[in-house]
């Protein structure tokens, strides 16, 4: 799974990366990007937008937002037989944008990021669910798939992180055959992972600065 991650790049690193073309928020450093917590992710409409959402999909046709916790994650092995993510996974594909995430073992954080020291793009979904007042409430899911070999040996599961040549086709609103996304998923992923133990220190997402990813030898 993916239950903690990092975004603490420049705006104009973010900017040259994912192509962007505009932004709609502003762009603030976190060290513990905790589920509930808001994300920037890239979707693509007229063009590459970055804004916010929030951790934690909630379909269009839930009742409520209390299921917004349950859906952090969404496993690319099961997207279209899931109701909550079928739809989803057709017309409202994004990117979280990412400089590494987290992974426990026996209770141990490890910081997992990039071993060229480039930005993640996670592969995700995004939905869009208005209460009785109207009001927007946008959210999303990471889509992860099983642990490549730099990371089984920390977890069994890590989140889909997409090759730079891959983004440009997840974004593309025009590609929504099932088979082709899922060959997205399958084979345009990054694999190669850089590992290190930090302390738990990151366990308490009220703790966000960089001692977060201070290796733990240090």
């Amino acid at each position: 799974m993916c239950g903690r991650f990092t975004l603490y790049s420049s705006l104009s690193k973010l900017k040259k990366v994912f192509d962007v073309d505009t932004v709609t928020c502003e762009i603030k450093a976190s060290y513990n990007v905790a589920p509930g917590n808001e994300v920037y992710a890239i979707i693509r409409q007229k063009d590459n937008r970055l804004g916010k959402l929030h951790w934690g999909l909630v379909p269009s046709w839930a009742k409520n937002l209390s299921g917004a916790s349950r859906l952090i994650n969404a496993r690319a092995e099961t997207l279209q037989e899931k109701p909550s993510f079928r739809k989803a996974l057709k017309e409202r594909r994004c990117i979280i944008m990412a400089d590494g995430f987290y992974e426990w073992k026996d209770r141990q954080p490890w910081y997992c990021t990039s071993v060229t020291d480039s930005l993640f793009g996670f592969a995700g979904l995004w939905e869009t669910w208005k209460g009785n007042d109207k009001s927007a409430y946008h959210s999303c899911t990471i889509i992860t798939a099983e642990a490549s070999e730099s990371i089984k040996e920390i977890h069994d599961r890590m989140p889909v992180i997409l090759k730079p040549e891959t983004i440009k086709e997840w974004l593309d609103p025009a590609i929504q055959e099932y088979e082709k996304l899922g060959m997205i998923l399958k084979h345009g992923h990054v694999t190669r992972i850089r590992t290190y133990p930090v302390s738990r220190f990151v366990d308490s997402p009220m703790n966000n600065d960089p001692r977060c990813i201070k290796p733990i030898s240090d």
